[in-house]
């Protein structure tokens, strides 16, 4: 039975995230980098689950005792036929800041009334545990694209992902509530749910 969980990230927006929502689970939490694990996996699957069941499959090579966790997410904007969906990190080169990238999807839907700007995050989360076949789970958000962008408290395309309820973009949300109401939280907890199921966590 694996005693550590490495989720394979750099990002440690995502990891306070992870650790957040996976508090209590008994295991410690690591991100590829502090397992001391590097690699560059080539992510060429045709969905979130196909990229995310690569990434944890990959890494699961290089620590084989451990339950691996790794995810794929991004923005889904119906009015673009679900662009930048897959292809989220890498819009316009992955160096490019996220300020170019979301003034550019402002640009795409200038003059775009709201009934139309309907998008949604989208995360698939991974598991590759020690000896079983890797599965998935499935989290989104349903919102809008405003009309600028707003809130520093996010990252990636937080500040022009709207939603209703709050009348805010994520970017404007606390940690708490964002973690409460996420994509990558949802699809967080489902595996929580998922992995207790399976007896992998206690």
């Amino acid at each position: 039975m694996a005693n550590r969980i490495i989720f394979a990230t750099g990002n440690q927006g995502k990891m306070e995230e992870i650790r957040q929502i996976l508090d209590g689970c008994g295991m410690e939490i690591l991100s590829m980098k502090e397992a001391g694990i590097e690699a560059d996996v080539i992510e060429d699957g045709a969905t979130f689950e196909e990229n995310a069941c690569i990434k944890a499959a990959e890494i699961a090579k290089l620590a084989p005792q451990d339950l691996i966790l790794a995810d794929d997410s991004g923005l889904e904007i119906d009015y673009l036929n679900k662009e930048p969906g897959i292809y989220s990190a890498r819009y316009l080169g992955e160096d490019t800041s996220y300020d170019i990238k979301n003034q550019a999807l402002l640009y795409r839907l200038a003059g775009v009334e709201k009934e139309r700007r309907s998008a949604r995050f989208v995360c698939a989360v991974a598991a590759a545990v020690p000896g079983s076949r890797v599965f998935t789970t499935r989290g989104t958000i349903e919102g809008y694209i405003g009309w600028s962008m707003s809130g520093a408290n996010g990252f990636g395309y937080d500040p022009i992902f709207y939603l209703d309820a709050y009348g805010c973009s994520t970017a404007e949300l606390s940690m708490e509530q964002k973690n409460a109401l996420s994509h990558r939280g949802n699809a967080l907890r489902a595996m929580k749910e998922e992995l207790l199921k399976r007896g992998i966590l206690k």
